[in-house]
């Protein structure tokens, strides 16, 4: 092991918690570069497509959601293929590419003229998204050190779900004061900072000499890396589903004025950061109950939204449960994805934001299916609890092919080379 190696097992307190604040910081940004559209959907369809708007606001409303799958469906692509590719980059330089690509895409996507070409930056935009998660979650699972690996991942996700508490809010906000424009500009600028605090803070570590493309993409052939992909795609839909479209939600369906739609957005993220640091903690004990538990809670919180939507604070509420359980999931799902992976591990860390991503888009297109078709905003709700019952419903195969395997637990790679026994 090399002396830059060592230099992880060495670094101070105050040093670990700056790089682990740097990495969370790349997580805001990506949190409010994803997120920002849900709240600007009525500006962004007014501006690049005028004509729609002028004929019906929800079909514009229900189009300007495309932007939403672009960008999913580029977190998609992107992850798997940056993640067997680089897997043998150093970790800091790796991270330190894809946030220029992030900051250049996101300008991009801030003054592009034309509806088309904003979909494209979108697309191109994303590409780094898991990538950028999956490395970060390696390198904070190695600063945090063994048995403690789903708080790492946890850790690296609250810079996204913090994201959802001040600079979703904060920067949908200025995109309704001064253009949804200048809105992508703050989100360029927050990646541009996060180069510099990780340029600073993070420290050298190598990437996997003995990775290959091969034995990354060799994670495909298990069956249980697809169940798991497919438990965070399809249930995670329903956490989609809603926030695509709760902007029109809370001034159609609720009546609030558009000015309370960022605080809205805050009960989403206080509700997400509170549920990640949750389920980083109870995934570090049993992924398998985790999982049951937070799905059960999305699924109840999903229905109650259903039934009070009309009203305030079943609004609040509804929204506040349904952030909380969906990204208590999250650490859940990758936990789960690095233990079927086994030596897989660069892909399946990134791999998680490839189903979440999916689930976005899936959610999207169907709320958006459901709102163009003329069944309202509260449709999406409903479509949302259906995949959150398929995802429960793949969950409880997944484990029970385990137990008829007589499976206990498994073997995974470390981030710093060790191994580690995990229950599964």
């Amino acid at each position: 092991m090399s002396s830059r190696t060592d230099q992880t097992s060495t670094l101070s307190p105050t040093r670990v918690r700056l790089a682990l604040l740097a990495l969370a910081l790349g997580g805001f940004g990506i949190g409010s570069t994803e997120f920002v559209a849900m709240g600007l959907l009525p500006e962004i369809g007014r501006d690049l497509l005028p004509a729609v708007a002028a004929s019906s606001p929800d079909d514009a409303n229900a189009q300007a959601g495309w932007i939403i799958s672009a960008y999913a469906l580029g977190v998609v692509v992107g992850a798997p293929t940056i993640a067997a590719l680089a897997a043998r980059w150093p970790r800091k330089r790796l991270l330190l590419a894809l946030l220029t690509a992030f900051t250049l895409g996101t300008i991009a996507s801030a003054v592009l003229p034309t509806f088309e070409l904003v979909l494209a930056a979108r697309f191109l935009s994303a590409l780094p998204h898991g990538a950028y998660f999956g490395i970060a979650s390696l390198v904070a699972a190695s600063l945090m050190g063994p048995g403690k690996r789903a708080r790492g991942v946890a850790l690296v996700l609250s810079g996204l779900t913090i994201a959802n508490v001040i600079g979703v809010p904060l920067i949908t906000w200025l995109g309704q004061a001064q253009g949804w424009r200048t809105a992508y500009l703050a989100v360029a600028g927050i990646f541009a900072l996060t180069f510099v605090a990780v340029a600073l803070a993070v420290p050298w570590q190598p990437g996997d000499p003995d990775a290959t493309m091969k034995r990354e993409l060799r994670a495909f052939s298990r069956a249980q890396v697809w169940f798991a992909l497919a438990i965070g795609a399809i249930g995670f839909g329903g956490l989609f589903a809603v926030y695509s479209y709760v902007a029109p939600l809370a001034t159609e369906v609720t009546g609030l004025p558009a000015a309370m739609v960022p605080v809205v957005l805050v009960a989403f993220g206080l509700g997400m950061t509170i549920g990640n640091f949750v389920g980083g903690r109870l995934a570090d004990w049993s992924v398998r109950r985790s999982m049951y538990i937070f799905f059960a809670v999305l699924a109840v919180s999903l229905f109650v939204l259903g039934l009070t939507a009309t009203n305030p604070v079943g609004l609040f509420v509804g929204v506040f449960l349904i952030g909380g359980s969906s990204a208590a999931l999250s650490p859940t799902i990758q936990a789960r994805l690095m233990d079927v992976a086994r030596d897989s591990q660069s892909i399946a860390a990134a791999l998680n934001h490839s189903a979440l991503n999916i689930g976005n888009s899936l959610g999207a297109l169907l709320g958006g299916v459901a709102i163009a078709g003329g069944l309202g905003y509260v449709a999406p709700i409903w479509i949302g609890l259906a995949l959150t019952f398929a995802g429960i419903a793949l969950a409880i195969v997944s484990f029970a092919i385990d137990r008829s395997r007589g499976r206990r637990g498994v073997v995974v790679p470390y981030a710093t080379g060790a191994m580690e026994v995990v229950e599964v």
